[in-house]
């Protein structure tokens, strides 16, 4: 495989990495498999708060209904946040390839400032929906909305977290084999975020106001 083609592939880089792990210690790509796993799972969990919100999401006890409290412009704008930034993660992967620590930590950087404005548009919403009166206790339908979107919130922030470590940390010991394992864990976890999201816009917001 040519380095372009690892450039322009994350998960071939991802795959490329395990090989490397494979032949300097002589393992199984423990760490690359590990957070597939990790993934997975967390995939799992996802799918269930989605099966959840789909059964009661029309339970609405008296209550406000999605295209009475949604905002639409401003979750597409949120999604475009979200978007953009998995543009700028992919954009550090050649420069972490390359090994130029500087040009990877910027577009690291850039992808934690638009994480920030997405949590915090997300933190916006929820507090003008408490203060509507559209609390998680109003309904089945406004519980499952909270707990399915504050969890992806949740783990975003986890991700923002690790984003500023992993900046810390390139700048303490540069682009070893195994920062660029922990880089490309981030970057899986960051797209697959991006995914679920998606999944809650259309499903959730979207489907949710025009239906």
């Amino acid at each position: 495989m040519t380095d372009h083609a690892l450039s322009s592939d994350p998960r071939a880089v991802t795959w490329h990495l395990a090989e490397e792990e494979d032949h300097d210690h002589g393992g199984n790509g423990a760490t690359v498999l590990g957070f597939w796993m990790y993934l997975m799972s967390d995939a799992l969990i996802f799918a269930s708060l989605f099966a959840m919100y789909g059964v009661v999401s029309t339970s609405y006890a008296g209550g406000p209904v999605p295209r009475e409290i949604f905002d639409l412009p401003l979750v597409a704008l949120n999604t475009a946040l979200l978007l953009a930034s998995s543009i700028t993660f992919g954009q550090a992967i050649p420069h972490m390839e390359a090994g130029r620590v500087g040009p990877t930590r910027f577009w690291l950087a850039i992808t934690g400032l638009l994480g920030a404005a997405f949590v915090g548009v997300e933190l916006y919403e929820f507090s003008h929906l408490i203060a509507e009166g559209a609390t998680p206790q109003r309904s089945a339908f406004l519980s499952a909305f909270f707990t399915l979107v504050g969890t992806h919130g949740a783990h975003v922030t986890v991700g923002l977290l690790w984003i500023v470590v992993t900046i810390v940390q390139l700048g303490k010991h540069g682009l070893s084999l195994p920062m660029k394992r922990r880089f490309m864990c981030l970057s899986m976890f960051w797209h697959f975020l991006d995914i679920i999201w998606i999944g809650v816009f259309t499903f959730v917001y979207l489907y949710g106001v025009i239906r």
